[in-house]
């Protein structure tokens, strides 16, 4: 492995607090050393002046979509656009064809990864066989294969029952247990959240309630078993209101927020473009200040992007029909600086923390911080550099984003993995 000296910038690493002009060295694929003024015969030297430098960020929720449907990503596609977003780790989840709910579908990704990802790949695995509800998949042979975590995702476990037993086998084998929150009997048939903006365009509504009994049942369950419990891409104000309550109550429960949750209302969509139709859908104005405050406050963990890829000829329909999700690697850290260091919600460093220290906190990971012996996993961005996203350009095999045109005030400059450079800003 090459060895990379990183040269005169500002280095962030709130998992050890440090925040000061330094470098840092890298051999095999190893941090060796952070300090100011360091050299390193024959090394690749990057010259990091005026910029950032953090650990390697961590999504923590995406869709790479293989096995099954590479038509809309791939894993080795998919590492390409988290790369361009400063990423240096990402955690599939696992409703792939077939569903990732045992050992055979884990090593297959983790194997795929390892020959053609250019980022670190975490799978998390399924909670119920297939992903439907009804028998635990194989936990503990998928854990030992390289899941992170288990998760039925897009299609929430239902049955309370069910749920309290993935809870207790996920306690047992030291992982959490992350969950799409939502009440599908609440929110049948919704295509956007429930409020003004969907009655006055006709499109049936999801209510935000269908979040907050889920959260509610999960949190009681959490405590009960005493799980490791995390909400996925938190949405509503009581949600948020929940996850605060719990952890004031000293429970292990956790919660990320997608940037697009952050930055957009329902009133923000442009009239049926699918590129605003997701799930959780785009709330109030009334719950988008209130996950704001959530990451203000430290009820929300971590920042994930929900990275769900899908082709023109599928997302390019009638509102009704077209499927939810959007791309999101590229463009979270634009949206997390414009919407939360810009406007001094929150210092840089914790920023940082939302897509480092705090997600390897939650998967139990060994990455997440510039200290030396850790994984040489680096994110290089300027917090000030104007760019301007256009899909079309993006790495990822599918162009369904809402931000396409879209100017940032900084963005990713270089991604570091293993002490490799595997992404530029000019490439």
């Amino acid at each position: 492995m090459p060895t990379l000296l990183i040269k005169n910038g500002r280095i962030i690493d709130p998992a050890s607090e440090h925040d000061a002009i330094a470098d840092v060295l890298i051999r095999d694929g190893i941090i060796v050393e952070v300090r100011p003024n360091l050299t390193a015969a024959g090394a690749e030297v990057f010259d990091a002046t005026g910029l950032i430098v953090a650990p390697g960020f961590i999504d923590m929720h995406v869709h790479l979509r293989e096995p099954g449907f590479e038509h809309a990503e791939t894993i080795e596609s998919g590492a390409r656009a988290a790369a361009a977003g400063g990423f240096t780790s990402i955690c599939p989840m696992p409703n792939t064809s077939p569903v990732n709910d045992n050992a055979t579908v884990t090593r297959y990704i983790v194997d795929e990864a390892r020959r053609r990802a250019v980022v670190n790949v975490f799978p998390i695995g399924a909670i119920t066989k297939g992903s439907g509800g009804e028998d635990l998949a194989a936990i503990g042979s998928m854990r030992a294969a390289g899941a992170v975590a288990i998760s039925d995702d897009g299609r929430p476990v239902m049955n309370a029952r069910v749920m309290r037993r993935a809870m207790e086998y996920a306690r047992s084998f030291g992982i959490p247990v992350i969950n799409h929150c939502e009440d599908l009997h609440l929110s049948a048939g919704g295509d956007m959240h429930e409020g003004s903006t969907s009655v006055r365009l006709g499109l049936r509504g999801i209510p935000g309630c269908s979040e907050d009994v889920m959260v509610a049942r999960d949190i009681l369950l959490a405590e009960v078993t005493g799980a490791r419990y995390h909400v996925a891409h938190i949405s509503a104000r009581h949600s948020v209101e929940m996850v605060a309550f719990a952890k004031a109550r000293g429970l292990n429960v956790t919660a990320e927020a997608t940037p697009h949750h952050l930055l957009l209302a329902d009133a923000d969509m442009q009239p049926y473009d699918s590129n605003y139709k997701m799930k959780p859908p785009l709330r109030g104005t009334d719950d988008v200040n209130a996950v704001l405050e959530g990451v203000v406050s430290g009820a929300i963990d971590a920042i994930a992007t929900d990275h769900a890829p899908h082709p023109g000829s599928e997302k390019m329909q009638e509102f009704e029909r077209c499927p939810f999700g959007i791309i999101g690697l590229e463009t979270a850290l634009g949206i997390a600086l414009e919407q939360l260091v810009h406007p001094g919600r929150i210092s840089l460093p914790k920023m940082i923390a939302l897509f480092t220290v705090n997600p390897a906190r939650i998967l139990g990971i060994q990455r997440g911080t510039l200290a030396a012996g850790a994984a040489g996993d680096v994110t290089i961005f300027s917090a000030t550099r104007s760019w301007t996203y256009d899909v079309s350009r993006s790495l990822s095999k599918s162009h369904n984003s809402p931000f396409s045109g879209k100017t940032f005030q900084g963005g990713p400059c270089a991604t570091v993995v293993a002490g490799e450079i595997v992404w530029r800003m000019d490439q």
